[in-house]
């Protein structure tokens, strides 16, 4: 009988009390061994994207959760879902083919934040658009235009949520003469309290999202605190910072049944 925990993803193919089975896309290229274990697992870490849809379809429970995956590098969906839950976020709105795009001006003022609306992470392809020459310059990409007020701010919040609970909380103080915060782009991090408030909101927006491996980002603004986006691919940087070894973290994680 196994008892240790299956994954397929190699996240922790390193520790062998973790059962990596590895990503085959081709389900019967697993051994007859494997796919017993796989289906009678009660819960499959890192079971991909791929398989997610699958295991949720057959009730099947994961780590990260099935509405984790559903929404990593979605801009689009997570300020859908941030507007439908009632979560603060900066005023956003999505402009679909040259007809919206046109009217993007009746709607925001400069400077604005534009962004990738798909697929980009690490502070890539984000844009403070200061004039009409930026936003024709930003409008040559292809997709969609997602356009977000601006608020002049020098720092963040990164919230890491693991399981329900915070794992890591730390700000992030963006470089001189840089409005970006993240950390691939020259920010820096210090671990001085986060207020709770701001604690709090990243909680309830990753209970409310059902994300459950997830780095919230916060930003603070008049008193006010918006919820940016969730970050399901988030750097391990603030952990080594911290002298918390990530990956024998979340290997201990899954052991005890935390997660």
């Amino acid at each position: 009988m196994n008892i240790r925990p299956v994954a397929l993803g190699a996240r922790l193919k390193q520790y062998p009390s973790i059962q990596t089975l590895g990503f085959k896309p081709n389900f019967q290229d697993y051994s007859n061994q494997e796919k017993n274990l796989i289906l009678g697992a009660k819960k499959i870490y890192y079971p991909t994207a791929f398989y997610a849809d699958l295991f949720n379809a057959m009730g099947k429970e994961t780590f990260p959760s099935f509405h984790t995956y559903k929404f990593a590098l979605d801009k689009i969906k997570q300020t859908a879902a941030f507007n439908m839950l009632g979560i603060p976020h900066p005023e956003t709105k999505i402009f679909y083919g040259k007809k919206q795009k046109k009217t993007i001006l009746s709607f925001f003022a400069f400077p604005f934040i534009a962004k990738k609306a798909k697929g980009s992470a690490k502070g890539n392809d984000v844009y403070l658009i200061q004039n009409t020459e930026d936003l024709f310059l930003y409008l040559t990409n292809k997709g969609p235009a997602y356009i977000q007020e601006y608020f002049p701010i020098d720092r963040d919040m990164r919230v890491i949520i693991i399981g329900k609970k915070i794992r890591l909380a730390y700000w992030r103080i963006a470089a001189k003469d840089n409005f970006k915060t993240n950390i691939s782009q020259g920010g820096t991090i210090s671990f001085n309290p986060l207020p709770q408030k701001a604690l709090d909101l990243a909680q309830m927006a990753a209970l409310k999202c059902g994300w459950d491996d997830v780095g919230i980002d916060i930003i603070e603004h008049q008193n006010q605190f918006y919820v940016l986006e969730g970050n399901m691919k988030y750097g391990t940087k603030g952990f080594q910072k911290a002298g918390i070894n990530y990956k024998e973290m979340m290997a201990n994680l899954i052991l005890e049944g935390k997660i």
